[in-house]
C-alpha cells in the first residue's frame, strides 16, 4: 500500500472548521484490548482522517471487517512489500509525515518497553523511533494487573514521559483474563474526547500549524 500525499507548511488542521480534517495515525500492538480497535477507528474517522497500524500480535485480536472501509490498515507485510529498491519510498517514514497526531491504543507492555528502549523491530515501533517529536503521540496501555503493577512498567512510563509521550491511564475493572484491577485500556470514547480536546486546546492558542 502506498501513501503519497504529504503536508505542506502551509496547511493547518481543520477542528472546528476551515482548514483540512486532522490526520490521525492509530495503532494497535498485542493486548485483548485490540479488540476494541475497529471501534476506536470508527470514533476517530467520523471527525478526522485516520490511518491505521497493526501489530502482528494485534491482529490476533483485530477483526479487520470492523475497521471503517475509509480507513487504511498496514501491518509490518506492507512495510517490506513497499520497497524494492533505493529511491522507494519508506512506509514508517512516510506515515510519520502524513500524521499530525499518533495514538497507540492499546498499548502492550511488550511494545512500551520497545518503546522505552528505542527497539524498533516492527513497523509500529520503527514509526515512534523515527518519530518528530513536535507532533504528539498517545499511549493507551493495556495490561494484567501485575504486569502494570511490576517495577519495570513504572521506569518504561518515565521514560516514555521524557520523550513527550502523554499517557491516557487504564482504568480498573474485571479484565479478560479474570482478576480484577487496574490495566485495562481506556474506553475509546474517552481515548476519542482526549485527544480532540488536546487539539482543539491547542488550535484555541493558535498552535495548530503543520509543521
Amino acid at each position: 500500500m502506498a501513501l503519497t500525499e504529504h503536508k505542506t507548511e502551509t496547511e493547518s488542521i481543520q477542528v472546528n472548521g476551515g482548514g483540512r480534517r486532522p490526520r490521525i495515525l492509530l495503532a494497535a500492538s498485542g493486548s485483548v484490548a485490540a479488540i476494541k480497535f475497529g471501534n476506536l477507528c470508527h470514533c476517530f474517522s467520523e471527525w478526522a482522517e485516520v490511518r491505521a497500524v497493526a501489530t502482528k500480535a494485534s491482529l490476533c485480536f483485530i477483526d479487520r471487517a470492523s475497521i471503517p472501509k475509509d480507513v487504511l490498515l498496514y501491518t509490518d507485510e506492507d512495510e517490506w512489500s513497499s520497497w524494492s529498491k533505493i529511491g522507494d519510498t519508506v512506509l514508517h517514514i512516510e506515515l510519520r509525515r502524513w500524521a499530525d497526531l499518533m495514538v497507540i491504543a492499546p498499548l502492550s507492555a511488550n511494545t512500551l518497553g520497545k518503546i522505552a528502549g528505542g527497539l524498533c523491530d516492527n513497523l509500529l515501533t520503527c514509526i515512534v523511533r523515527a518519530w518528530d517529536y513536535s507532533k504528539p503521540i498517545f499511549v493507551a496501555p493495556a495490561m494484567n494487573t501485575f504486569m502494570w503493577n511490576n517495577p519495570f512498567t513504572e521506569r518504561h512510563l518515565v521514560s516514555i514521559d521524557e520523550l513527550g509521550i502523554s499517557l491516557i491511564p487504564p482504568a480498573t475493572k474485571r479484565l479478560a483474563c479474570g482478576d480484577y484491577g487496574n490495566g485495562a485500556m481506556a474506553e475509546p470514547s474517552l481515548i476519542y474526547s482526549t485527544v480532540r480536546l488536546f487539539l482543539e486546546s491547542r488550535t484555541q492558542q493558535g498552535d495548530a500549524s503543520v509543521s
